[in-house]
């Protein structure tokens, strides 16, 4: 299936499995001489029996037990290579994917996947590092070394082979049985995990309302709905998986007792000698053990091997077949030409054939009923949501001809739900650059008026906001967030809603950072559904039914009603009245 790739996503995928041919060989040899070492125990008991104890020499004894020690040291050691090997592969892995793993889930809710089902990027790196940290990798480097011991119980006698490797077979056949009941019913099991981590999320997101509207019983209700789903599926998958793990056991100690009574007929045939019944059950029984500690931790090595299919999928959905090249930054103007934009997920076309253009200096207010499309417009100005079709170009260059890197100087962006990260204040409007320049940081607060405030909190700009930014208040974050958007005057700075937490003082500050804007030759898009955030906007556009109905200068577009002429009582909500230009 690689090979069908582009040869830049071949490169991408090469770069997640780099390095593990080399550490699969020697994890592979390493095991040879584990398995080889291993038989130590079944020439100690032969030698001893046949040997030391027909002689009676008491230094035979010590030599032969002196050499079985050295060898069982030498075993052990290679046995804690393995294991020191494959866990810091595991993390070396962890340290390359993790930061892929989190990239994608930053993306992943843009294209309408729930936020637990991002988050399931983070869980299959630990998923396959828990894996190879654990015993599942030795039972798969043994396997394959099998043979050994049934060529050594074969040389022994072809009868005691026959019945061992009868044995092998029936416990690989139900390893391969084991397989194909439960790998169906894992992926359900997955899929009812994410279902049902995602009404946990939604729960605990919406606590304050669960509590005070009364209704968290029946969310909890929702909730156990999908965890009995979840749990009947992994019931169903664990007793599959118990039961054959219960049944090889059984059929291994079956085993080990058939090779003893088979030796002991054979050794009163005169066939076999006593040393060699002994030999021949230990061998047997490491001979199968790695088919019985696989089968013990098959549930893991599938989990396993599925989170690293998830995540090479991961790393071709991050691979790019070209990186652009660094533009200059814009200067000029933003248009959007014929856009076409639909609800990740869903497919839904919420606006269509949507085209304008802004010029250095200009401010656009876009009013319009709720649902008609606004914030949908905006987050396809910012590049949150992929176009259908169409085109939204920075000085000519389409957004996909930037760099994101370079694209998130140039734009700042105010959305219409705040959430501010769990950092201080100057890492929030820094945007957690490395080397932030505490004059820019300053600049943008003073621009979004809350210079004075930060400086009046305890700690200042070192104050951490915990969660969501729950130190501060609605007002506070919205304001905060605005100095983020204006943090190293970008270009464009696009605003949904920003003053729907905002009293008078906040609301002139918001008016002072658009004309700030469009005096450093900046392009302004304010969503407003109050007039006071667009006293500082020259041009206006209606957003209606999925489409502009109306695009023009402010005068041209709207006029004054009652209620901006009158002032609003405190119950009253001002209203924005527009019409077409004639």
């Amino acid at each position: 299936m690689a090979k069908d790739l582009p040869p830049a996503k071949q490169r991408h995928l090469a770069e997640l499995t780099r390095g593990f041919r080399g550490v699969a060989l020697f994890l592979f040899l390493v095991s040879g001489v584990i398995n080889v070492l291993a038989l130590t125990g079944s020439l100690y008991m032969m030698q001893i029996y046949d040997r030391a104890l027909i002689s009676g020499s008491v230094p035979t004894l010590i030599g032969l037990s002196a050499l079985a020690v050295g060898l069982y040291l030498f075993q052990g050691a290679f046995d804690a290579i393995r294991s020191q090997v494959l866990v810091r592969f595991g993390a070396r892995l962890d340290a390359r994917i993790a930061p892929l793993a989190h990239r994608v889930a930053i993306d992943m809710p843009r294209f309408g996947f729930s936020t637990s089902e991002a988050l399931e990027r983070g869980r299959d790196v630990d998923t396959v590092r828990g894996f190879l940290g654990s015993q599942g990798p030795n039972a798969l480097f043994d396997l394959p070394w099998m043979p050994i011991y049934l060529a050594f119980i074969y040389f022994l006698h072809p009868l005691l082979g026959a019945l061992t490797l009868a044995g092998a077979f029936v416990l690989t056949t139900l390893t391969v049985v084991s397989e194909i009941l439960t790998k169906r019913l894992s992926v359900s099991a997955r899929k009812a995990a994410i279902a049902r981590n995602t009404i946990a999320d939604c729960n605990a997101r919406n606590a304050e309302v669960l509590k005070a509207m009364g209704f968290a019983g029946r969310a909890v209700g929702r909730f156990n709905e999908a965890n009995d789903e979840h749990l009947r599926l992994q019931t169903r998958a664990n007793d599959i998986t118990g039961t054959f793990a219960a049944v090889s056991r059984v059929l291994r100690m079956v085993l080990q007792s058939a090779v003893l009574g088979l030796g002991a007929y054979l050794t009163i045939k005169n066939e076999l000698s006593a040393g060699a019944i002994i030999a021949c059950s230990v061998a047997a029984a490491r001979a199968l053990a790695p088919v019985d500690l696989a089968i013990g931790n098959w549930k893991p090595f599938i989990a396993a091997r599925m989170a690293y299919q998830r995540l090479r999928d991961t790393v071709v959905a991050l691979a790019a077949a070209d990186t652009p090249m660094q533009l200059p930054a814009p200067v000029r103007s933003l248009a959007v030409e014929k856009a076409t934009i639909a609800v990740p997920g869903s497919g839904q076309v919420v606006l269509s054939d949507i085209g304008f253009e802004l010029h250095a200096g200009q401010a656009l207010g876009v009013i319009g009923p709720s649902a008609g499309g606004k914030t949908t417009l905006v987050r396809a100005l910012t590049g949150v949501w992929p176009l259908l079709r169409g085109h939204v170009r920075l000085d000519g260059a389409d957004l996909e001809q930037w760099r994101e890197d370079d694209i998130g100087r140039h734009i700042g962006y105010l959305p219409q739900d705040v959430s501010l990260m769990d950092a201080t204040i100057e890492e929030n409007i820094s945007r957690f650059d490395e080397a932030p320049d505490f004059r820019k940081v300053v600049a943008a607060a003073t621009a979004a008026g809350v210079h004075d405030m930060i400086l009046r909190m305890p700690g200042g700009y070192g104050a951490r906001l915990g969660p969501q930014g729950a130190a501060l208040s609605a007002g506070q974050r919205q304001r905060v967030a605005l100095a983020r958007a204006l943090y190293g005057d970008p270009f464009v700075v696009v605003m949904d809603e920003p003053n729907s937490n905002l009293d008078g003082e906040g609301e002139a500050a918001l008016t002072k950072a658009i004309e700030g804007v469009r005096a450093r030759g900046g392009i302004a898009i304010v969503i407003a559904h109050r007039p006071s955030a667009l006293v500082a906007v020259d041009l206006v556009a209606i957003v209606q039914h999925g489409r502009i109905a109306a695009f023009g200068r402010k005068q041209d577009i709207m006029t004054p009603t009652a209620s901006d002429v009158r002032p609003a009582s405190a119950n009253q909500t001002t209203q924005i009245e527009a019409r077409r230009p004639a």
